[in-house]
């Protein structure tokens, strides 16, 4: 199935602009790159594993954040304050 998905990308590069070749050229370049940091990243996880520095990766947890509402106060700020306790 990839051959195919192959031949069809490339008997559609015939008919694209210059432009528009310009534009695969770099997407691709993109998707290289990418994956080129992946592989590394990974490559590099596996040598920490398999020298014994670390016993477990953990992934990072990706919360998404909400929108933070700022506060009003009255008086002086927060950085006021602390500046002349300081002194």
């Amino acid at each position: 199935m990839p051959q195919a998905i192959l031949n069809q990308i490339l008997n559609q590069l015939e008919i694209l602009e210059p432009k528009e070749l310009q534009q695969l050229n770099q997407a691709i370049q993109r998707y290289l790159l990418e994956q080129e940091q992946v592989t590394q990243r990974t490559t590099f996880h596996e040598a920490l594993l398999t020298s014994g520095l670390v016993k477990q990766l953990k992934q990072p947890a990706y919360n998404q954040q909400t929108e933070r509402r700022l506060i009003p106060i009255q008086g002086k700020t927060v950085s006021e304050t602390i500046i002349e306790e300081r002194c």
